[in-house]
């Protein structure tokens, strides 16, 4: 027996996202927009030295740099 998903040739990851996105697209607007932005993410770097942490500087997802 195989997956729907492994059948269409698609990842595990990639098949749950598409489901999370119709389940989004499904709610009503005020639910979906708390969705929405329940999905952004956000990276933060810090830069260790002598076993302390410096300061989180959030990284640009779209270009991956770190912004000052």
């Amino acid at each position: 027996m195989s997956f729907a998903w492994k059948a269409a040739g698609i990842s595990y990851l990639k098949y749950t996202q598409i489901c999370a996105r119709a389940v989004r697209n499904a709610l009503k607007e005020e639910q979906r927009l708390i969705a929405q932005r329940r999905d952004e993410q956000g990276l933060k770097f810090a830069k260790w030295e002598s076993g302390k942490q410096g300061e989180l500087k959030p990284i640009d997802s779209a270009m991956g740099n770190v912004s000052v």
